[in-house]
């Protein structure tokens, strides 16, 4: 079967993004006149994980069944714009710009964030769970990403020397771009593969999805400090990006100018 070219996968991302009429957004007004878009992800039941068969797979993706409440998840990582209207001090990032991703904010750092929106906004604010992020990630698809079998560097932001796959090489813009520079999923979110590894709540364990409840998993209760990360990044492979890879940074002080994070809420 012929593999459809990068321009007609946008075409048909854009075109069911167009066409999500059932879709809930909510706005929140932030200081400096910048806003926080969210979007209402409905509650379903999903295969967590990849199968065997699944190209650059790791031994921590075992598949199983899994059931998630409704809850807002941003639509974009969330900006420098928005780390500064809510930090009220200067942002960390390597790469400036005010709708480029904060990066280089340890997990620490991500949760007083949360924290502190929730104060200003009277709303409860989180990191997402490893299991809400991934079931908002896919969007209703199984495949190793959102847009199909393999990603290019026109639809995700990672290094192109190191495609996935059969897809051809692409470029490596050696730094982040502005959220949503690329197609959203069918949920209507943007840059859940690639750009900026997205902090999760949990505490990262190996061998956590052979034990791990079928609702609503929120991680080991106890372990080592070691945080999910999820998503991909920039300066990473394509196999990096897929929707269930398994990252994690060992220490939650730690800062990276590939990691970010995006916020969750419940309805």
């Amino acid at each position: 079967m012929e593999r459809p070219s990068s321009v007609e996968v946008l075409r048909q991302l854009e075109e069911i993004a167009d066409n999500q009429n059932a879709a809930s957004y909510n706005t929140e007004n932030l200081p400096n006149g910048v806003i926080l878009e969210s979007v209402s992800i409905p509650g379903g039941t999903f295969m967590m994980g990849s199968p065997e068969t699944e190209k650059g797979r790791s031994d921590n993706e075992n598949q199983h069944e899994v059931t998630i409440s409704p809850f807002y998840m941003a639509k974009y990582q969330v900006t420098q714009a928005q780390w500064q209207a809510v930090m009220g001090r200067n942002e960390p990032s390597r790469f400036k710009g005010d709708n480029r991703p904060v990066e280089q904010v340890s997990w620490d750092e991500a949760v007083a964030f949360c924290k502190k929106l929730s104060t200003m906004t009277g709303k409860n604010y989180r990191l997402p769970t490893e299991a809400e992020w991934e079931y908002a990630c896919r969007a209703g698809t199984t495949t190793p990403f959102y847009f199909g079998e393999t990603i290019t560097t026109d639809l995700v932001n990672y290094d192109g020397n190191y495609p996935y796959g059969d897809a051809p090489k692409g470029v490596y813009r050696e730094k982040t771009t502005e959220v949503g520079s690329f197609p959203p999923n069918a949920f209507g979110i943007y840059d859940m593969h690639g750009n900026v590894w997205e902090w999760c709540a949990d505490i990262y364990s190996s061998d956590y999805y052979k034990s791990s409840p079928p609702r609503n998993p929120t991680g080991p209760s106890t372990g080592r400090w070691y945080r999910v990360l999820r998503g991909g990044a920039w300066s990473h492979y394509a196999r990096g990006a897929r929707a269930a890879i398994r990252g994690y940074d060992p220490r939650a002080k730690w800062r990276h100018d590939y990691v970010g994070f995006r916020l969750v809420r419940q309805p």
